[in-house]
């Protein structure tokens, strides 16, 4: 019964030895630290000024998370539209309340302004 389990376990340990391998090797063939100086960002020769991490509005947030939502809707939808013979009726229903619900819910996007850029 092991005998079946042991290319997996010669597999995971091989990973972790591999792995382990490649950081040590990094750590210690790999650059030392960098000075202040190389650090520091670039910009086009000239001094930095201001702080680096600026804060960036909600809009833009708010944008990817709607276009990361309704885009993965595509990744639900085209499949069904490719076995739409074979799934019948239960799988239109299905589907069907799938798309009201994101219909519902770019309605409620719509309304709350979130589709707004100038606001």
């Amino acid at each position: 019964m092991f005998q079946v389990y042991l290319p997996v376990l010669f597999i995971f340990v091989l990973s972790l030895v591999i792995g382990g391998a490649m950081f040590g090797l990094g750590h210690f063939v790999g650059k030392k630290p960098y000075s202040e100086e190389q650090a520091a960002p670039y910009e086009c020769g000239n001094d930095s000024t201001g702080a680096a991490g600026i804060r960036l509005d909600v809009k833009f947030y708010l944008t990817a998370i709607l276009f990361v939502v309704f885009d993965i809707e595509v990744v639900f939808i085209y499949p069904w539209a490719t076995l739409f013979r074979q799934l019948g009726w239960s799988g239109f229903a299905t589907m069907s309340a799938f798309v009201v619900a994101l219909v519902v819910a770019l309605a409620y996007c719509w309304k709350k302004g979130a589709l707004e850029w100038e606001s």
